[in-house]
């Protein structure tokens, strides 16, 4: 926290968390914080708890981005050498001189918060499952892969409902290989598939036993 004048009024390290924003709330406090006139924040992310707490606590915050403070901090700054307790100075700094440059995020209603930490779960979501399909890939490269070239084709590959059935029932090439066509009928068609089941069995039967005798 710094004055109009540059000078450090105190600093503080805090954890993302409701602890961690009684601590910040705290230090304004100190420093003249209050319901008539509550100190600006400016941070570099618009997304989290404690920016969520920020705003709904009526003060102006302030999301500056990383790639601007970075700027700001190899033209003003002696050290380039990046820190926390430095970056928090020059985000300080940046709304002590050039406030009019820069737009707080805007009060938003409790529905688009609410849509806005759904849709962030969602892409979390999305992201966690493409990296867990990248790794189960990788290892079934080493050991199994004719499950990998079973499902090549299908759009969703490892990630298809029959692919996950497959791999249930057989999780080993060993496991694979004795697979019968009955077997894999029935674990098609539990899978969701309504046509060509036969053939489907038939295919994935073919593969596995080639798989063996390579």
């Amino acid at each position: 926290m710094v004055d109009s004048d540059a000078r450090l009024l105190g600093k503080l390290r805090i954890s993302d968390d409701a602890a961690g924003f009684q601590d910040l709330l705290h230090l304004l406090a100190e420093h003249g914080d209050g319901p008539d006139d509550p100190i600006p924040v400016a941070i570099e992310t618009s997304r989290g708890l404690l920016v969520a707490c920020l705003r709904a606590s009526g003060r102006r915050v302030y999301a500056i981005n990383p790639m601007a403070v970075a700027r700001y901090r190899d033209r003003h700054v002696v050290s380039r050498k990046k820190s926390d307790h430095q970056d928090a100075v020059v985000l300080a700094n940046i709304l002590r001189t050039d406030t009019e440059f820069h737009r707080p995020l805007p009060a938003d209603s409790d529905l688009v918060r609410a849509i806005a930490v759904l849709a962030r779960a969602q892409q979390d979501s999305v992201w966690d499952r493409t990296r867990a399909h990248n790794r189960l890939r990788s290892h079934l490269r080493e050991y199994y892969p004719a499950i990998l070239e079973a499902f090549a084709a299908k759009r969703e590959r490892l990630l298809s409902r029959e692919a996950r059935t497959i791999l249930a029932i057989a999780p080993t090439p060993a496991e694979a290989t004795a697979l019968t066509r009955g077997r894999l009928r029935t674990a098609v068609t539990r899978a969701g598939r309504q046509r060509r089941i036969d053939a489907e069995a038939d295919r994935l039967l073919q593969m596995f036993r080639q798989s063996r005798l390579r």
